[in-house]
């Protein structure tokens, strides 16, 4: 085990390395800065972004302190940009390429300027979004729903990741855009922490603030499960939060099943779990798990117990691709923050 982690790192930085190497002899040959003896400004920082994300990620799974939070931080915000930067980059190259075969001529410095800025607006238009926390709100149709629950509201959270990017104010954050809403119940799918180095009691303490009358509940993602995740779900139950573990909580009569990420990865484990907790084919059922992938969506669709909506992480491109899934239908305005989502179990499209 040890040494795939280590031939991964090696790749991984390998890869990182190449990249930054790519960049740099881009940027040089089209803007074609001045030539300086030995070792220039420009290569010892991307020298040393090279290795900055790697090197803080190893030290964020044993440290948790200030400087290394804003480094990390910093070389977590830097690796988004490359990916777009690399890309401004073989663009150069293809609109340089295109315009002398076409007998063009084309000012390298124009190029490197309009493109590489474009690519440093968008990463910046990346880092405004990922901080923006929208509330998406949308009215789900279950069948065998109890009268209990018409009107009522569940408000699903997922993905906070508390470790060294946000941490304790963003919880606060979250719980009081949670508070405003005023939901009957909460559901937190998944990836509340990081998995890196926290202090996971305090990191989640805002969550006593959570007030809906119906409870708060949680299944573990995974990042989680990155280590021993014991001592993350200790945390949460600390703070009144309920742990569902392959486990159904009846409320009013809506079963709410609960299972953790590395229980819903394959098909017929899966399946075989929802088997064990038993669920009542005449009453309506939630699903609460952390991934929304071809696994969950599919169990969801064909478990012959029946399992009437999943609420989960929002959709990833690619994912729920698969036409034998297309009945279950993706609502993209949700009751949710962040990136949440509802997969209604149901022959209607809402489309």
């Amino acid at each position: 085990m040890r040494s795939r982690i280590l031939v991964f790192i090696a790749i991984f930085q390998s890869v990182l390395f190449l990249g930054h190497v790519f960049l740099y002899q881009t940027w040089t040959y089209f803007w074609q800065p001045a030539v300086t003896p030995g070792v220039s400004a420009l290569q010892l920082t991307l020298a040393i972004l090279s290795v900055s994300f790697l090197a803080t990620s190893l030290l964020a799974f044993r440290y948790n302190n200030v400087v290394l939070r804003w480094l990390y931080t910093l070389a977590a915000i830097w690796l988004g940009a490359l990916s777009f930067l690399f890309f401004a980059a073989c663009a150069c190259w293809v609109i340089y390429g295109a315009a002398r075969l076409a007998g063009g001529n084309i000012n390298g410095r124009s190029l490197a300027l309009v493109v590489f800025g474009i690519a440093a607006v968008i990463s910046a238009y990346g880092v405004i979004n990922a901080a923006w926390t929208r509330v998406r709100r949308v009215r789900i149709k279950l069948p065998n729903l109890p009268p209990a629950w018409r009107g009522r509201k569940a408000a699903l959270i997922t993905d906070m990741h508390l470790g060294h990017v946000k941490n304790i104010g963003f919880a606060r954050r979250m719980t009081a855009a949670i508070n405003r809403l005023k939901p009957d119940i909460v559901w937190i799918a998944g990836d509340l922490y990081d998995g890196t180095a926290v202090d996971a009691i305090r990191a989640a303490s805002p969550l006593k603030g959570l007030n809906p009358p119906l409870g708060t509940f949680f299944v573990e993602g995974n990042h989680e499960e990155f280590r021993d995740p014991a001592r993350f779900l200790d945390a949460v139950r600390a703070h009144g939060v309920r742990v569902l573990d392959n486990e159904k909580a009846e409320i009013d009569g809506l079963q709410i099943v609960g299972v953790p990420y590395k229980h819903a990865t394959h098909a017929t484990h899966f399946g075989s779990v929802l088997q064990a907790i038993g669920l009542d084919r005449e009453r309506a059922s939630v699903l609460l798990t952390h991934a929304p992938d071809h696994v969950a969506v599919k169990a969801a669709r064909d478990f012959p117990r029946r399992i009437d909506a999943l609420a989960a992480k929002r959709l990833e491109p690619g994912q729920n691709q698969d036409r034998r899934h297309r009945r279950i239908a993706y609502f993209r305005r949700g009751c949710s923050i962040g990136r949440s989502s509802w997969l209604p179990h149901s022959a209607h499209d809402p489309r």
